[in-house]
């Protein structure tokens, strides 16, 4: 038997009482409504439910807020209009919506939210606003959800179960009917479908579609974090089997109908760790002193048709997935890890951006299209860079010849304005069961500026073919607006405490004076919250069909031309080059635009994917150094407490302000601080202080510091 559903009863709270007329009213806007017509839609039948919604009516007309019409007749006075928005839930059960068409967002009570959740599209009813009040209104009309899965845990009982979300931004528990479990048991993982939420209803109604797993298990909580962000973890099987139909041979004919590099010393330089092989490069002197640099990408666009199973489902997903045990890939494997990768001593068929480089790597030259290639060597980066340090070792000459051309390219690119942001890479040492034994960061080398400098060359001037010699053609662009002024001026006034200085107002001298900053707090303890709070100040890298540069690199044209293994965008720009090389039309341009849309979306969930995983993990590693002390600096500051991240591990967790005993502390927004009101004490954003680690919440993902003293002997 369900739990029943608990009905809101207005009894003789008056004021509760006008809310709910007001918001039965506001769905019917326009049409006026008799006391039967909102009793019945109030399900009132009680005498006193009656008599109470009478004195209601008739002290929402005195006040103002509604008029009669029509004899007993009455319609809505809307006091502040209406407008849409998206809802941005806390975890508290009440909400803000953000709407283009209020300069502050709007307060929704948890009351006035009406089954609203984060992320939804909906029509709020504005009140009317007091003095020095935020605005505060009501959700009226749910235009569109955000999601209709949610990932929890399961509560079961005789009579019902619920699933408890993990999502921190749902704080209500979907009811599920036991017929609707789907196996699912006490404790374990699931997915859950919301089936309907009746306004009455505490809770929404929902049915487990998947069950993850017990929680605790490595693959229970990779799935989870996917299922969280709605992002797959398998390929169907159609998919897989329309991938193994695709034929490995490379026939004469398409040989003969391609630029042959076969026998131009070719190589790849990936990480140690990597599956796929999107991208090469060759090398060759020619007779006249000048190098080609041939930057071969493999031809996804060859085996994948547009319509076809696997174009379907790679514009589905957009973009590989990388947690930190695993990657999701966007095509199944037989293509991305076999037949496109360009794996050494394999004839592979590749699109490729030919240049060819004068002695100070100034582009005479370029040629882009359609090639095959043979690599000669995989050289993982610690390989690279061992050659490059030593001067020694496998194809010397050829990663000798592109470093000292790569660093010229780096150089100049520098001095053009691009930003020289290099922000630390986590990676986790992991065991068999993915349990992590230890915390790394990934180091980025010269070898790794090499293989940047080429990438982003080919880029740049396949963007600027496009969108300077053929304009007003259709591409995707990969385009970066210029900073936000307010968040850039905050940054400015934040790092003044730390002695520095950076004229803000001036956009075009910025990158000079930003990179100049880096330099400076290179090696120091500010380094990493100063990178931090720069990137954060920065505004976001999307695509687009309109071009407006990209003003992180400083370039007028930029695309994303070199991994269509693991993003579509780049297939997307491989066909339109195409098309162009052929003096061809693409044949629905509008879809582009769209296309472009929702591969940014995509790439921001698949970023935040991974970000969870690596937070569950960072919590996994910290659960057994309980007690353990370490040093740390705050990482954030807000109303409800400091964020402190590790120095040793980056790992961040929070102290609560209730936490804070010694004081009443109060949140100086302005100053990225919290205040004792009886000390003075300050604790800012970028001091550093001693941790204890207090809890490590797996479920929640989350870290709980507290205060700790400092002894040399029970630091960790």
């Amino acid at each position: 038997m369900a739990r029943k559903k608990q009905e809101k009863k207005p009894g003789i709270d008056q004021k509760k009482l006008i809310e709910m007329i007001t918001r039965v009213m506001a769905k019917n806007p326009r049409q006026p409504l008799n006391y039967k017509q909102i009793a019945a839609r109030l399900h009132f039948s009680e005498k006193e439910e009656k008599r109470a919604l009478s004195e209601a009516l008739l002290k929402m007309k005195k006040d103002g807020l509604s008029e009669e019409r029509n004899h007993g007749k009455y319609i809505l006075r809307a006091v502040g209009g209406y407008i849409t928005g998206t809802v941005d839930l806390t975890k508290f059960g009440y909400g803000f919506v953000i709407s283009d068409e209020m300069e502050d967002d709007v307060f929704i009570a948890a009351r006035n939210l009406n089954t609203a959740l984060h992320g939804d599209q909906v029509k709020v009813l504005l009140y009317a606003r007091h003095k020095g009040k935020r605005a505060e209104g009501e959700v009226t009309e749910i235009i569109s959800r955000s999601r209709a899965t949610f990932v929890g845990t399961i509560e079961l009982t005789k009579q019902f179960a619920f699933l408890i979300p993990d999502n921190k931004n749902m704080p209500f528990d979907l009811f599920i009917p036991l017929a609707k479990l789907n196996g699912a048991k006490q404790g374990q993982k699931a997915v859950a479908r919301m089936v309907e939420w009746d306004q009455r209803s505490r809770n929404p109604m929902g049915e487990i579609i998947e069950v993850l797993g017990n929680p605790g298990e490595n693959d229970t909580e990779m799935h989870a974090i996917l299922a969280e962000f709605g992002l797959p973890n398998r390929f169907e099987p159609e998919i897989e089997a329309a991938a193994e139909k695709i034929p490995a041979e490379i026939t004469r004919e398409e040989i003969a109908a391609r630029r042959d590099f076969r026998d131009v010393p070719t190589f790849t330089i990936d990480p140690e760790d990597a599956k796929d092989f999107d991208d090469a490069l060759s090398l060759r002197k020619l007779p006249d002193g000048n190098m080609e640099v041939g930057v071969h990408i493999a031809d996804v666009t060859h085996y994948v048709k547009p319509g076809s199973a696997l174009e379907k489902v790679a514009q589905e997903r957009a973009t590989s997935v990388y947690l930190v045990d695993r990657t999701i890939p966007m095509l199944p494997e037989r293509i991305s890890n076999h037949i496109c990768s360009l794996n050494p001593f394999e004839d592979k068929l590749t699109y490729s951006a030919v240049f060819v480089l004068d002695s100070k790597a100034t582009v005479v030259s370029e040629w882009f299209g359609r090639t095959v290639i043979r690599s000669d060597m995989r050289f993982s980066y610690a390989e690279a860079q061992k050659v490059i340090d030593t001067g020694d070792g496998e194809m010397k000459e050829q990663l000798l010849t592109l470093h000292n051309l790569a660093q010229m390219l780096r150089s100049r690119r520098f001095a053009s304005g691009s930003f020289a942001f290099e922000r630390l890479e986590v990676k986790f040492n992991l065991s068999e069961k993915g349990v992590p034994l230890g915390i790394l960061f990934r180091e980025f080398g010269t070898s790794n500026q090499l293989i940047e400098e080429f990438m982003l060359l080919a880029n740049k001037r396949v963007a600027e073919y496009v969108g300077k010699k053929l304009k007003g053609k259709t591409f995707v662009y990969r385009i970066h607006d210029k900073p936000n002024p307010e968040k850039l001026s905050s940054f400015g006034y934040f790092i003044k405490r730390f002695g520095y200085q950076l004229d803000t107002e001036n956009v075009k001298g910025l990158p000079a004076a930003m990179n100049k900053l880096m330099d400076d707090v290179s090696g120091k303890k500010e380094q990493n919250i100063i990178e931090t709070l720069a990137l954060r100040s920065m505004a976001k890298a999307v695509y687009s069909t309109d071009n407006i540069g990209h003003y992180g690199l400083a370039f007028s044209h930029y695309t994303h031309f070199t991994s269509p293994i693991r993003r579509y965008p780049d297939m997307m720009v491989h066909r339109l080059l195409s098309k162009y090389l052929e003096k061809q039309a693409p044949r629905d341009p509008d879809k582009y635009s769209k296309m472009c849309e929702y591969s940014s979306k995509m790439e921001r969930l698949a970023t935040d994917a991974e970000r969870a995983s690596i937070k569950y993990k960072q919590v996994e590693f910290m659960s057994d150094k309980i007690g353990k002390v370490f040093e740390g600096v705050i990482s954030g500051v807000t109303e409800w407490g400091i964020y402190v991240e590790i120095i040793e591990n980056q790992c961040e967790g929070m102290i609560a302000i209730r936490e804070l005993q010694d004081d009443f502390f109060e949140y100086d927004e302005e100053n990225y601080s919290i205040r004792g009101r009886q000390t003075g004490k300050v604790y800012m954003l970028g001091d550093k202080i001693s941790v204890e680690v207090a809890r490590a919440d797996l479920q929640k993902r989350q870290l709980d510091y507290r205060l700790a003293e400092t002894s040399d002997s029970d630091k960790e």
